[in-house]
């Protein structure tokens, strides 16, 4: 099985962190290495632009040795990845500045869409979409739209990538009638769409037809799609020190159990529990 996904990787910095500070980092990546993790039987890449600096090699390095693939990653002769700084408080909440609006990854697909050639599963979320030019982005959403593969998508709305919130709306509601399989998280929903319960997120997928999925409700655990799904316990994290990639890791472990044939209670289960494993450590990727 062959799975690209595809978004922005960025170089993070970690003032706080003791002994390395630099690290690499982005949603789909983060998704990317868990799904690799969980399904060592499959090929995952990630597909994106670097630069041809040497930190984007390094990146790319990185990337290979968490066990993606990075022969649908293209160069950009001018630009560089995008850079973020992480800063961390009490609770293990994380706040985060960017330096991105020039970076590679937001000339991905200006060419076309050849890698994506190939693929049986296709992951990307908003965070995807927001980075691309609009002419790039409506396209995008028509090729995956009209591909043999599996899509998966991932609301992850930020609002400062956006142009407005309309247009947010607009191509994020596209992305979800395209996609096989649904993974939105519930607080990215309200802020988009305004619903005061998880209840009405869920039934607004269920009457989109989005029955594959889950909506994911933090430390709650998360409601399937599928209303003849049972959803297992959602024992509570043990230990709570960085919620970054929470959601990321969750995704990863989540579809790596179901393209593997496991049912939606048991893939929900083990996303739960991989998520749970991330925030007990710093980082995005905890030690394998």
């Amino acid at each position: 099985m062959r799975i690209a996904c595809v978004g922005e990787a960025m170089i993070e910095l970690n003032p706080d962190r003791a002994g390395a500070q630099i690290g690499y980092a982005g949603d789909t990546l983060n998704t990317a290495i868990y799904l690799a993790r969980n399904f060592s039987a499959a090929e995952v890449d990630f597909v994106t632009v670097l630069g041809r600096d040497g930190m984007s090699a390094r990146m790319e390095a990185f990337i290979r040795a968490e066990g993606v693939g990075t022969g649908r990653i293209t160069h950009h002769a001018e630009r560089l990845p995008g850079v973020y700084a992480i800063a961390t408080d009490e609770k293990g909440e994380r706040s985060f500045s960017y330096w991105r609006n020039q970076s590679a990854a937001r000339t991905l697909f200006d060419d076309g869409f050849a890698q994506l050639d190939g693929v049986d599963v296709i992951y990307l979320s908003a965070i995807t979409l927001a980075i691309l030019p609009p002419s790039v982005r409506a396209g995008l959403l028509a090729h995956i739209g009209a591909h043999p593969a599996t899509v998966v998508f991932d609301s992850n709305y930020r609002p400062r990538l956006w142009e407005d919130a309309k247009t947010a709306r607009a191509a994020i509601t596209a992305a979800w009638q395209v996609s096989d399989i649904a993974l939105p998280s519930v607080d990215d929903e309200m802020a988009l769409c305004g619903e005061a319960t998880p209840a009405e997120v869920l039934a607004r997928f269920r009457a989109m037809g989005c029955t594959q999925g889950a909506l994911k409700c933090g430390a709650a655990g998360a409601l399937p799609l599928d209303p003849g799904v049972t959803a297992p316990d959602f024992p509570p994290a043990a230990r709570v020190l960085d919620t970054t990639a929470a959601g990321d890791s969750f995704n990863g472990a989540y579809l790596a159990a179901v393209l593997q044939g496991a049912s939606e209670t048991e893939a929900l289960a083990r996303a739960h529990a991989q998520a749970c494993a991330v925030i007990a450590q710093p980082g995005a990727i905890i030690p394998r």
